[in-house]
């Protein structure tokens, strides 16, 4: 089980503008409708891509462009998550509803404000979940079944078993940690680069917040936003069972 979410010193100090969104939540299942939060949610990333014609001319996505060519990776290429959603909305207008209602509801949140949301089984990770530049040795699980360790320097999402939850930061999650039927505890993480980014956060923390307690009744949640030294401090899980001696 997770223990805590946190950032590297260095990723903070090359990227200092980062905030993060970390949302932890308990009581999760299967069982919710969520259409008309969807519904909600993707007209209004279509008015969005209506306004700036196209995802590549929102500052937010800009801003994770840049940061990817930082890291020497083609955005073009490995598109940052919510782009890709958008992407798809503006040239197929179709929007993928056919998941585990979270991970719907999330990818519609990212569509909307243009910013990576992603859910994790916060059961899956073990120890300490650090975004940081890779070790070299952390092990990715593709959805198409393949396994790749992940190169030294890209940036992932690296536990204390050694495993890689993400690719080139947040293009592409594990399917090891992905939401699943028998998902019960999980960790929500999005960031934002540009300078309305921690406005943005709160909505969504508010917004999502509201969401899941209102298509789920028996979840609890705990959220924050991190920026600067926070993000280095990172967030404790807060559901974790303490055995106090006797």
């Amino acid at each position: 089980m997770i223990s805590q979410f946190c950032y590297s010193g260095d990723l903070i100090k090359e990227h200092n503008e980062l905030h993060s969104m970390i949302l932890f939540i308990s009581g999760m299942s299967i069982n919710a409708v969520v259409n008309s939060s969807i519904k909600k949610n993707i007209d209004e990333a279509r008015r969005l891509l209506l306004e700036f014609g196209s995802e590549s001319k929102i500052e937010s996505i800009q801003k994770w462009r840049m940061a990817y060519r930082k890291l020497h990776t083609d955005p073009t290429k490995f598109r940052m998550a919510a782009e890709s959603i958008l992407r798809r909305l503006r040239t197929r207008g179709d929007f993928t509803e056919d998941l585990h209602p979270l991970v719907a509801l999330c990818n519609s949140f990212s569509a909307r404000y243009a910013i990576p949301v992603a859910a994790l089984d916060a059961s899956r990770i073990e120890g300490r979940l650090r975004v940081c530049l890779a070790s070299g040795k952390s092990q990715y699980s593709g959805f198409d079944g393949s396994c790749a360790i992940v190169p030294a320097g890209e940036v992932t999402f690296e536990d204390d078993a050694g495993r890689a939850h993400a690719r080139r930061w947040s293009h592409k999650q594990s399917s090891y940690s992905a939401i699943s039927t028998d998902t019960k505890e999980v960790i929500i993480v999005a960031e934002a680069l540009h300078c309305n980014a921690k406005n943005d956060l709160l909505k969504i923390l508010d917004e999502l917040n509201r969401d899941l307690l209102m298509h789920w009744s028996n979840v609890k949640t705990v959220g924050n936003i991190l920026s600067g030294k926070d993000l280095a401090r990172g967030i404790f899980y807060p559901f974790a069972l303490h055995v106090h001696p006797t």
